[in-house]
């Protein structure tokens, strides 16, 4: 890996060693999001690694996930009080 050149003529190099958001931290990130408490330290992180695809479509999982598991539980609740 090259150290980042000190000229601010050259573009950064983009030579495919840029680092990947890994399953832990996009898990992380959503949830997160979802509460409304992203610090601005992985917000930065997320905006310069991630691409919004993958935040968009794990965002959508995790808000069927949420419903599925709340309506898992209302079905649940139903079921024990005999209605």
């Amino acid at each position: 890996m090259q150290a980042p050149s000190n000229n601010p003529a050259e573009p950064p190099d983009k030579s495919g060693d840029e680092e990947k958001i890994g399953l832990m931290a996009l898990i992380s990130t959503v949830f997160a999001a979802g509460l409304g408490v992203q610090s601005s330290k992985n917000r930065a992180r997320d905006f310069q690694q991630g691409r919004a695809g993958v935040f968009i479509a794990a965002g959508i999982i995790a808000t069927l996930l949420f419903i599925g598991s709340i309506f898992l539980i209302v079905q649940l609740v139903l079921k024990g009080t005999g209605n």
